[in-house]
């Protein structure tokens, strides 16, 4: 067979942007979206090509079948004789955790079901979660005889400590109730509204400016660890660049002109 007839390769991430939305979904249902090798590789290409487009302002990570990301691919975890040290997933995905977490541009993790393991680090790396009711989750690195290590860096920023210990301790599935008590969830909803609710956040962040989002996800992450003198002092430095800049000028401006500002999406 020729190169030209060989059957195209199968895409195990899909992207695509309208309104000023990102949408990336996870689509190789049949291994439930583990987080291969070549999934990753896509995966950090979309987020790449994402982040680098001026027209895209927020992000939706989401998936195709009945669990959004059952984790690392254990086919690929199963080390032969001779092999590298380091398991595949330790390569890439640490990285796209990062990328998730410090992108400038709000990430919205749309969960289309369960997730296990390593789906939840993509889950807690996220700015928003929103999930079905229905869907169940487990932290089940334990039961294999391995660690939550990568993922832990996200997931304990996120959970409380007793529920983390609880959880990645014990590799008991809960529900989707329990995660956003849990504060791994921003909200469980019934599967129906799952699509309006993704909308509504993604709707109230288009409104919001890019430069001051960016800033406003940062100082969430950073102020609660600033002593208080430190903290009152950088907070009111950075409050006056911000309504001196150009774009706390155009929302001021807008405000008192009775009118969307400048960055916000126009209704085709």
């Amino acid at each position: 067979m020729n190169a030209v007839d060989e059957p195209p390769v199968e895409c195990l991430v899909r992207g695509e942007v309208s309104g000023g939305i990102a949408t990336i979904t996870l689509d190789s249902p049949r291994n439930r979206n583990a987080l291969s090798v070549r999934l990753l590789g896509e995966l950090r290409d979309h987020l790449d090509r994402a982040l680098a487009d001026d027209g895209v302002r927020v992000i939706v990570l989401t998936g195709t079948g009945p669990v959004f990301c059952a984790g690392a691919d254990l086919k690929e975890q199963r080390l032969g004789p001779g092999a590298a040290k380091d398991a595949p997933v330790t390569a890439s995905f640490p990285e796209i955790m990062r990328v998730i977490w410090e992108s400038p541009k709000p990430v919205i993790c749309r969960l289309n079901g369960t997730a296990r393991a390593g789906g939840l680090g993509l889950v807690a790396a996220c700015d928003f979660a929103v999930a079905p009711d229905t869907a169940s989750f487990a932290f089940t690195e334990v039961r294999l005889g391995v660690v939550p290590a990568m993922i832990s860096v996200t997931v304990l920023r996120r959970l409380d400590p007793r529920a983390a210990a609880e959880y990645l301790m014990t590799g008991e599935t809960f529900d989707a109730a329990r995660a956003q008590e849990i504060g791994l969830l921003t909200r469980a909803v019934p599967e129906a509204d799952l699509d309006r609710t993704v909308a509504h956040y993604a709707g109230m962040l288009l409104r919001g400016g890019p430069e001051a989002l960016a800033l406003t996800k940062r100082l969430v992450r950073t102020v609660p660890a600033m002593p208080l003198e430190e903290g009152m002092r950088r907070m009111a430095e950075l409050s006056a660049e911000r309504f001196t800049s150009a774009e706390g000028q155009e929302g001021i401006a807008a405000f008192m002109e009775k009118r969307p500002a400048s960055w916000v999406p126009r209704e085709s």
